[in-house]
């Protein structure tokens, strides 16, 4: 029986009968990704047409929902203007920078904390009751002590993205097997050594679930930041359509946010993806 299998195998015929489901599996992960996106999508779509008929036929007040389509021609008009790029730029470089300063500090004070019993005796407890502080309650200081500028604004976004990453990492750091790290002590593994070549790379899984959680917390704070004191922003918006009761433009600086923080979740995911394509997961299952 081995034999005949190993003829087959050999057989011209059946590799070419073999080779098309071998060749069709790209084209089924991308008819399967194409389904993910449109499953994704109904929902938004079936909301925003439920929407449009019902401001249309008198359901819902318009001065309190207004239909998609006026949303749409309000962001046509500050695409426009030139006004739609000045505030998304602004709120999302302060993220940016607000979630580097953030996250790297996460990182840091994480792996300094998880290797280190001392330091975590040390630091720990006062960071994790600086972490039960509301972020709103940060924001009266900052301005006493940084003024109305953007470093109040950027400190902020950094509290915001520090703990996620940092709680994370840390009990990453503290799930890692035993025994991978007892093994690492056997073959003469040095603690730095130790930590590169099998601390860290165990770690990785929740160091970026801290890092989408860190953004996703980082696109919170700047509404927060913006909406105190700004004069362009997202938040800004938000505030400037209450003040001039204009919900069009609330409901589009929401809606750009939404838009916004999916779209550097889904960059940051990409990232993961592939950083950590190794894992034999229920979540890589259906890409193998």
């Amino acid at each position: 029986m081995v034999e005949t299998a190993l003829a087959e195998l050999e057989d011209p015929a059946f590799a070419q009968a073999a080779t098309p489901s071998l060749a069709a599996t790209p084209a089924r992960e991308a008819g399967s990704r194409g389904l993910q996106v449109a499953l994704g999508l109904l929902l938004p779509a079936l909301l925003l047409a439920g929407l449009e008929v019902g401001v249309r036929a008198g359901w819902i007040a318009s001065h309190q929902l207004p239909p998609p389509s006026e949303i749409l021609r309000t962001l046509s008009s500050m695409v426009a203007d030139g006004a739609l790029w000045t505030h998304l730029g602004a709120s999302t470089l302060r993220v940016a920078v607000g979630f580097g300063f953030g996250a790297t500090a996460g990182v840091l004070l994480a792996l300094a904390v998880g290797l280190s019993r001392p330091l975590e005796w040390l630091l720990d407890p006062s960071l994790q009751a600086l972490r039960a502080v509301p972020s709103l309650a940060w924001v009266p200081l900052l301005l006493l002590w940084l003024g109305i500028d953007e470093t109040p604004k950027i400190t902020l976004i950094a509290l915001g993205a520090f703990f996620p990453v940092y709680l994370t990492l840390l009990g990453g750091l503290r799930d890692v097997d035993r025994k991978l790290i007892e093994l690492g002590e056997i073959q003469g593994l040095s603690r730095t050594a130790l930590a590169r070549r099998i601390l860290l790379p165990a770690a990785l899984p929740a160091l970026f679930t801290g890092l989408r959680g860190g953004l996703g917390l980082a696109w919170m704070f700047v509404v927060a930041a913006e909406l105190i004191a700004a004069t362009k922003g997202l938040g800004y918006l938000l505030s400037d359509g209450r003040e001039t009761s204009r919900p069009d433009i609330v409901i589009a600086a929401i809606v750009l946010l939404a838009l916004v923080g999916k779209l550097s979740d889904g960059l940051l995911k990409w990232v993961e993806e592939r950083q950590l394509h190794w894992r034999d997961t229920l979540a890589t299952r259906g890409a193998a």
